[in-house]
């Protein structure tokens, strides 16, 4: 067997192997003598079979398919040998001249070659590097949470301004019959707040959908309708009240302070949203983080340049798809993946040359700090080593889990990374701004 590469140009090249009778020859014929050995034929006593026949009804099946086998053992020894870096798979080349009936075969492989190139960590423009902040107006709009959710619901005569309401609303013709429970406040229209307010338990009202409420979402929830149905909703319901009631408000004081944080660990208001703001940043810093991943990401992909064999890379799509599509399908699909099999060899250039694989362990490690925080949720604080071990080795013998938390090692590592290496700039914004600036939207 004699193996040789040509260089199309950088991106592609095509391998060719020279296959002879020689390098088969000797297990296809070991695989028709067993099969003779164990031919039931009609006319023949077993294992007395004539070879001519037993080679005239498998002789080329066989062949082909140890051919195919030394084909497949040869390319890859082959890529390992030579460390050939290619993308997706080789391509088997077709040949007009081709013919299994000869003894001695010629193949040839289109190989698509990844590219070189050198990752810049530092773009002219620095990145931003959000830490979000819990400011006093979210701190103290918490703080009249908890006490709403740990106060003390109480039965009214009539709607007020500050009343939780229970009812049902309906219209025919929308399906509608959808008992629901909402705060007053969360009515937008000044007619409609004004049809409520003093209203009582078994009172019907008749409210107008446009303008209900301030958010289509909401009112999705409420009335029990569709996506598409509630965005500009126009129609009349009626609303019967079963019930009304206000709220009375939790004191802060220490007693709530325990409910909420465990005896003695906070003992004033001060300390209660030191707590609070502690506990919100360390939530936003892994808001913050997954953003810097997705910007550093993007700038990467931005400022390496680099061309691929695009051409190659359709036609193993093409190619390998669970169903045959056509060239423009698989110009489309290509189109759609190439920013990500960008990043996959910027990211994988980066892995490499700084040294961040995951080895076994650290994979062992994480999954097992992964199961303990589990564990953890569920009241088990202090699960014994051997359980966990027992827990991650089960994981991780599960190859998609293991790719899942493998992708979440990974990331970290990368994220520490471009904390430490790319050109960065600290931003400190409250959550409200973050959201406005990262997002382009209110939240």
């Amino acid at each position: 067997m004699n193996i040789t590469k040509e260089n199309i140009d950088e991106l592609n090249a095509i391998i060719k192997i020279d296959v002879t009778e020689k390098d088969y020859k000797e297990k296809v014929t070991k695989i028709l003598t067993d099969y003779r050995k164990n031919a039931n034929i009609p006319g023949f006593r077993k294992g007395q079979v004539p070879m001519g026949m037993i080679k005239k009804q498998y002789g080329q099946a066989v062949m082909v398919d140890e051919v195919n086998k030394l084909l497949q053992d040869a390319l890859n020894k082959y890529l390992n040998e030579e460390k050939l870096d290619v993308l997706g798979n080789p391509l088997p080349k077709p040949s007009p001249d081709f013919s299994w009936d000869k003894a001695d075969l010629t193949f040839e492989f289109e190989l698509g070659l990844a590219p070189k190139f050198e990752v810049n960590l530092q773009p002219k423009k620095a990145i931003t590097h959000y830490k979000i902040i819990a400011d006093k107006k979210m701190l103290e709009e918490q703080v009249a949470n908890i006490a709403e959710r740990y106060g003390k619901m109480n039965a009214v005569d009539e709607v007020t301004k500050k009343a939780n309401l229970t009812g049902t609303f309906k219209n025919e013709e929308k399906a509608i019959d959808k008992k629901s429970t909402f705060k007053f406040e969360k009515i937008a229209g000044k007619e409609q707040q004004k049809a409520l307010l003093g209203k009582k338990v078994g009172d019907t009202v008749t409210l107008k959908t446009k303008g209900l409420f301030e958010d289509d979402h909401f009112m999705q929830n409420i009335l029990g309708v569709s996506h598409d149905d509630a965005h500009g909703l126009d129609i009349e319901v009626t609303f019967t009240i079963e019930e009304i009631t206000e709220t009375e408000l939790a004191k802060i004081n220490q007693e709530l302070f325990d409910k909420i944080f465990g005896k003695d660990v906070v003992k004033s208001k001060e300390e209660m949203m030191d707590k609070l703001k502690e506990d919100a940043e360390k939530q936003f810093e892994q808001q913050s983080d997954q953003q810097l991943l997705n910007a550093v990401t993007e700038s990467l992909i931005e400022n390496t340049k680099f061309d691929l064999p695009a051409e190659f890379l359709q036609k193993w799509l093409a190619a390998t798809g669970e169903n045959p599509i056509t060239p423009e399908q698989a110009k489309e699909q290509y189109e759609q993946s190439e920013r990500g099999l960008r990043y996959q060899l910027i990211e994988g250039k980066i892995a490499t040359e700084n040294n961040l694989q995951v080895t076994y362990e650290e994979l062992r490690d994480y999954a097992k700090g992964y199961i303990r925080q589990q564990m953890a949720q569920y009241g088990n604080l202090n699960p014994e080593e051997k359980e966990l071990d027992d827990i991650a080795n089960r994981v991780l013998q599960n190859q998609d889990e293991a790719k899942k938390l493998q992708d979440q090692l990974i990331s970290q590592k990368l994220l520490k990374f471009y904390k430490e290496n790319v050109k960065l700039k600290v931003k400190e914004v409250t959550f409200d701004a973050f959201v406005k600036e990262v997002y382009n939207k209110e939240h």
